[in-house]
């Protein structure tokens, strides 16, 4: 188990955050409590659901009395195991509330369920923790047709802060999460596409934190949780159907705010949010908040050589540009997407706008640079495709991502999310040391992000020769690219013969009839990609 301890050696005072971190003014939102970043942080990729639950698992059961445990979700299933045999997410989080901890949860209330949506199970992630003696509140104050896509876990120790530790990522409290890097798929699974099979394979990542931003997570809980709208408003049948259902429609008051952890890491961390706008109004966010394009914009207009992408979707033609735009100034530089091969859902209405979207993103990517946009898909050992969740962005090898945001409109103006942008103050001394050529090294928390993750796509053993072919951004770019191709050859082959090694293949774009676009086209556009901007950011095209 990490504990945050505070360490003086680490020496933030010759960075300058601002030149890669939004201000207080870029963030567009003087209402929130939020700090414009934070100083002094340790920052651990959980790769995979397994890795993450574990670690949730021991953390939340050093938590005592007088402490608090936080979280939002998405879909909470409260019979998810968290570790083979348990515990459940309803026994971890009542057992908590047995010792003393304050549980408070808010679960996005959903949708019916005949629209593959989560809301039977929400509602019983709250009963079961509420009849343990916690409260969770099922919040439905979204934007019409919206989400709240946020998946954070913050534990508050008050008596030792150097142990407090947030979460903060992709991955949900429910089933099908809990995968591993061999991705045989959780055996607690959903029901998805058929080419993902009955156990659908899973790539996700969460972060953990540790040092004074967990007290920033806390305030995103925070400012959630407090506002005063009723968390059911603009939805009278939802309002009976909660009240009948004894759903919480209510939140209690928090106890203060303990006082942030100390410094512990060499990692300035930001959070980048978003929030529609909506009436009733958000307190903290009246005319919401578009964090999470502003800072991914400016991180990627510095972008050089590199710029690695895990999205579940990848598409809307307005964050496209900004890739494109970066394509077109830069000739030296790379886009490489890792994205899922089909949509989670089989049937024409599923598929198709999702194909639409991403057909043109990536044409509008490509036209800007034809030999420099690299995308592809994963498999398995056997073939089956893995549904790609996770949401990671690395520009340069010196920012970084993780989050609950996909490179779309409706992440990025329309749901509720969450990401944590890292720049790590300590640099790497890996050739190349400054692959941009312009001061700014490399940094360790990006590339071995980066270098962890591609190491799994290629199936590399870390450090040493093996990652040879990984860290400079053309040798990455060429190593990924001959690992699909002699993947595609061997399928291409008949599967004859050993297996290449790698899990990558090229991503092929669903060609589509122009019948098709025609009525997939406004779909796509108005219910799978909706704008969740003020009107006057919608004429400009800004965000």
């Amino acid at each position: 188990m990490i504990t945050c301890v505070g360490d003086p050696e680490h020496d933030l005072t010759g960075e300058d955050p601002q030149r890669w971190l939004l201000t207080a003014e870029e963030r567009g939102n003087p209402s929130t409590d939020l700090p414009r970043w934070t100083a002094g942080n340790l920052c651990i990729p959980l790769v995979h659901g397994s890795e993450y639950f574990d670690r949730l698992v021991e953390a939340v059961e050093r938590l005592d009395e007088g402490d608090h445990l936080f979280f939002t979700d998405w879909r909470g299933d409260p019979d998810e195991e968290l570790r083979p045999g348990g515990p459940t997410v309803a026994q971890l989080f009542t057992e908590a509330v047995r010792r003393g901890v304050l549980v408070r949860g808010l679960v996005w209330r959903s949708h019916v369920d005949w629209m593959s949506f989560s809301a039977a199970e929400n509602r019983a992630l709250d009963r079961e923790v509420e009849d343990g003696g916690g409260v969770v509140v099922l919040d439905q104050r979204v934007r019409r047709g919206g989400s709240h896509h946020q998946k954070l876990v913050v534990l508050r120790h008050d008596q030792d802060a150097t142990q407090d530790v947030a979460f903060v990522g992709g991955i949900d409290l429910c089933h099908s999460r809990r995968d591993d890097a061999e991705h045989r798929g959780d055996p607690q699974a959903l029901a998805m596409a058929e080419a993902y099979g009955p156990t659908p394979p899973w790539h996700d990542v969460q972060l953990e934190i540790r040092g004074p931003a967990v007290a920033a997570v806390d305030t995103v809980f925070r400012e959630r949780w407090g506002d005063p709208t009723d968390p059911d408003a603009g939805n009278p049948i939802a309002h009976v159907i909660d009240r009948f259902s004894r759903g919480r429609m209510t939140a209690d008051r928090l106890p203060p705010q303990l006082p942030p952890p100390p410094p512990c890491g060499p990692m300035f961390v930001q959070n980048l949010r978003t929030y529609p706008a909506i009436r009733p109004r958000y307190r903290f966010a009246p005319e919401g908040e578009r964090s999470v394009a502003r800072g991914y914009t400016k991180a990627i207009e510095r972008a050089r050589r590199l710029i690695y992408l895990e999205d579940q979707y990848m598409w809307s033609a307005e964050v496209a540009q900004l890739f494109a735009d970066a394509l077109r100034k830069y000739p030296d530089l790379h886009l490489v997407v890792v994205v899922p091969r089909v949509p989670d859902q089989d049937g024409a209405i599923a598929e198709r706008p999702q194909y639409v979207g991403r057909w043109q993103a990536l044409e509008l990517c490509r036209s800007a640079g034809p030999d420099r946009v690299h995308v592809f898909d994963v498999e398995n050992h056997e073939g089956t495709p893995v549904y790609v969740h996770a949401k990671v962005c690395v520009v340069d090898d010196v920012w970084a991502s993780v989050g609950s945001d996909n490179f779309n409109r409706r992440s990025w103006t329309h749901d509720s999310e969450l990401s944590s942008a890292v720049l790590d103050t300590t640099r790497d001394q890996r050739e190349p040391l400054d692959p941009t050529g312009v001061g700014d090294g490399a940094r360790v928390f990006a590339r071995d992000l980066r270098l962890r993750l591609a190491r799994e796509h290629t199936d590399r053993d870390p450090g040493g020769a093996e990652d040879a072919g990984l860290i400079d951004p053309a040798a990455f770019v060429a190593t990924l690219e001959a690992s699909a191709d002699a993947l595609d050859a061997w399928h291409a082959g008949g599967r004859e013969g050993p297996r290449p090694r790698g899990r990558l293949r090229r991503h092929r774009p669903e060609k589509l009839s122009r019948i098709t676009r025609l009525w997939a086209t406004p779909v796509y556009r108005l219910i799978d990609d909706p704008d969740g901007r003020p009107l006057r950011l919608r004429r400009r095209g800004s965000f």
